[in-house]
């Protein structure tokens, strides 16, 4: 009998609409979530890299590691700004990763001139990996090259060293280059001037950043500038240079020498021909000249400490005077005698190989040694320690007659400067500087006495008033100085027969002199009085009387005008002896 067939299993209850329709819109709410949350995030990053400064892709964390780029600024002795970093952005190429190197040099070339472009298509497919192409773009140069279209051109972020002034202070200032660098960060080094001396302070984090504050006036050396540019100018000069020191602290006011360059743009250095040519050369601290008459105040002053005249002593000045079968010429007949002051207000050179003779040859080495013309310069400069003075090997009479008039020992415009500013503040040494000073110096070591100081500068301001120097009278600063002219030496040794160095050497106000002005002048010529006039009193002393008459306000001082013709004897009167 057939088996019955089971029955079949009942049917499973049917879930209801609205549970399904619930499970349902979960899953979909979860999923926009999902969507939402997605959009968002991408967003979000999205907004982080638009706002984010653009930058290349590197291939490790640690690029630019250990390359210190952060440099202090460099100020003038008011605050304002003389050297300083400011963001910059630097090209370089990955030739791998370009497309088309061919178009990538054509389109430099376009971009930079002294880009040439069959040159750099040569060292894009030269199998290089990394090729630096400019250190320094501006910013229209970069949107240039972004427009090429070239994946291999890159960019690099980094600081460069701006002098915001241009060639102003140039010599001073001297000049920066990179050192270390990656695509991502530059060092910044000095090579010359300040920026070299201090590069360990300007580059050490542990200054925080401090500035450097030198004691130049960036409105004083601005008007020494315009002024002896266009003294060099109308004179025909070929070079000059100015120094302006404080008599009493030696800090170094203003330091001009021309032709100068911009630091922005450094040149090279020349490699041939006389040194003293290029733009780089520094004529007021570099230069080692003969300084002619302007050390005859020197003499006389020695000669008055000495006890061996004083300001009326009659000195003999006739002719003939020879020594060591060497004839001294003066530069007019004089007559028999002239007083001490009167040999330095009509500059004879007779009178002053006299005085000197009477010094000696020991004496006068160890009074020039005290007031540093023996030694090169201290003052914070790299070119500073290579001009040592030109001292003669021997020292015979003809060499101590002629070095009291200034020819026969070479030495730099800022050595004459200290020098005066040594003898005329009273007497005491001083140090010249270009860092501003804090508090006042302590006294140097003496010289002069204070007596001697002051009628040293009483023979200088007679020199103005009826001397070789009345071009440099300004009214309302009583100015003293002494002029010298002296033959050019030639780079390769004798001197030339039509060219001279003038200068013009001085101190103001003469009664109680605050500031030292030294002004130089290289081969200058100018028509005059109906002659050609080479020496210093037609060349260097009117420009020196123009720069007094620029600057004096800057420096605060007050014309005084008639400040009483016997104020020196009444101070001569009342000076002690040391």
């Amino acid at each position: 009998m057939p088996r019955a067939a089971p029955p079949p299993a009942p049917a499973a209850p049917r879930e209801a609409p609205e549970r399904v329709r619930a499970r349902a819109e979960r899953r979909l709410r979860f999923t926009a979530g999902c969507f939402l949350v997605a959009f968002m995030t991408v967003g979000l990053k999205m907004a982080t890299i638009a706002a984010s400064e653009a930058r290349e892709p590197v291939s490790g964390g640690t690029l630019g590691a250990g390359i210190a780029s952060d440099r202090a600024e460099i100020t003038d002795r008011e605050g304002r700004v003389l050297a300083s970093n400011v963001n910059a952005t630097a090209l370089y190429a990955q030739p791998h990763l370009m497309v088309d190197p061919l178009a990538a040099a054509e389109g430099l070339a376009r971009i930079f001139p002294d880009m040439e472009a069959e040159r750099w298509h040569r060292r894009f497919t030269s199998g290089a990996k990394f090729i630096w192409l400019k250190p320094n773009i501006s910013p229209e140069q970069q949107q240039a090259v972004h427009d090429l279209g070239e994946p291999g051109l890159l960019f690099g972020r980094r600081e460069m060293r701006l002098y915001p002034n241009g060639p102003l202070a140039a010599h001073v200032l001297g000049g920066a280059r990179y050192g270390a660098q990656d695509v991502r960060a530059a060092e910044i080094v000095g090579i010359a001037g300040v920026e070299k001396v201090f590069d360990d302070y300007l580059s050490d984090p542990a200054n925080e950043g401090a500035p450097l504050r030198l004691s130049l006036d960036l409105g004083v050396q601005s008007a020494v500038e315009r002024v002896l540019a266009s003294g060099m100018r109308i004179m025909n000069a070929k070079g000059a240079a100015a120094i302006l020191m404080d008599a009493h602290t030696g800090e170094i006011i203003s330091l001009a020498s021309l032709p100068d360059f911009d630091p922005n743009d450094r040149p090279r250095p020349a490699l041939e021909g006389d040194p003293g040519d290029s733009p780089l050369f520094n004529r007021a601290v570099q230069g080692l000249y003969e300084l002619g008459s302007t050390f005859k105040i020197f003499t006389a002053a020695q000669s008055l400490e000495l006890g061996l005249a004083n300001a009326g002593t009659l000195v003999d000045t006739s002719a003939p005077l020879r020594i060591n079968r060497h004839p001294i010429r003066d530069f007019h007949d004089y007559g028999p005698e002239l007083s001490v002051t009167d040999v330095i207000v009509k500059s004879s050179n007779r009178g002053t190989a006299r005085m000197a003779l009477d010094i000696g040859a020991e004496r006068q080495q160890a009074f020039l040694r005290s007031l540093g013309f023996f030694d090169p310069s201290p003052v914070e400069l790299t070119e500073a320690p290579g001009a040592r003075p030109l001292v003669p090997s021997r020292w015979p009479d003809i060499t101590t007659a002629t070095v009291s008039y200034g020819h026969g020992l070479s030495a730099s415009p800022l050595h004459l400067a200290a020098g005066y500013a040594s003898l005329l503040n009273g007497g005491t040494r001083v140090q010249p500087t270009l860092l501003a000073r804090t508090g006042a110096p302590e006294p140097g070591p003496r010289v002069v006495s204070r007596r001697v100081s002051a009628e040293a500068r009483h023979m200088l301001r007679q020199v103005v008033l009826r001397g070789t120097a009345s071009l440099g009278d300004v009214p309302g600063y009583q100015v003293g100085g002494k002029t010298g002219t002296a033959d050019k030496p030639k780079h390769n040794g004798g001197y030339w027969d039509d060219k001279v160095i003038t200068t013009f050497a001085s101190a103001f106000p003469a009664q109680d002199p605050k500031y030292v002005l030294v002004v130089t002048l290289d081969e200058p010529e100018i028509e005059a009085a109906g002659e050609r006039r080479r020496t210093a009193g037609w060349t260097a002393v009117p420009v020196a009387a123009e720069v007094v008459r620029r600057v004096a306000p800057l420096l605060g001082l007050r014309p005084e005008f008639d400040p009483g013709a016997d104020s020196f004897a009444a101070y001569l009167a009342s000076a002690p002896a040391r």
